[in-house]
């Protein structure tokens, strides 16, 4: 007989082999409990839990998915928000009276003449001197290569 570390003594003929040889295996990877002493603990997972866990990431992955998608959806928004302004800004401008034809690249000057008319000119509003042709100054405005009007400064009440 041999003692264990406890000083007990075990008795060998006790020991029953066969149930012992279930325990030993050639392939230590397939068996569900650690094959050596130090051998980490294996569990069966709960299946709940292992849903809950799956649930949770996958909910938390897709919801940062979909602000992502509602972020660049309103960026989108804003930009066709933009676009639409410029060509209302455009299309008053070309309902403008010009005694000349604008060129892309170039600062021009939209007013309001007394007669509630606009007019773009090349001049700006502090450029006129004491006779001035216009009622108000609207906008301070860029001529696009897409041939619409981008405006740099305007009136608040333009």
């Amino acid at each position: 007989m041999k003692g264990n570390r406890t000083g007990n003594k075990i008795d060998i003929d006790k020991i029953d082999l066969e149930k012992e040889r279930e325990k030993v295996t050639d392939m230590p990877g397939l068996i569900a409990f650690p094959h050596t002493v130090g051998g980490a603990v294996i569990r069966p997972e709960d299946a709940g839990k292992l849903k809950g866990r799956t649930l949770s990431a996958m909910r938390e992955q897709t919801s940062r998915q979909m602000n992502q998608l509602y972020r660049q959806a309103q960026l989108l928004a804003e930009q066709a928000r933009e676009i639409q302004k410029r060509v209302e800004i455009s299309e008053r401008i070309y309902t403008s009276k010009m005694s000349f034809e604008p060129l892309t690249g170039h600062t021009y000057y939209l007013y309001e003449r007394k007669d509630g008319t606009d007019l773009l000119s090349m001049v700006g509003p502090d450029e006129w001197g004491r006779s001035k042709p216009f009622e108000k100054f609207l906008a301070k405005v860029k001529l696009l290569s897409d041939h619409t009007w981008e405006i740099l400064d305007h009136d608040e009440s333009f």
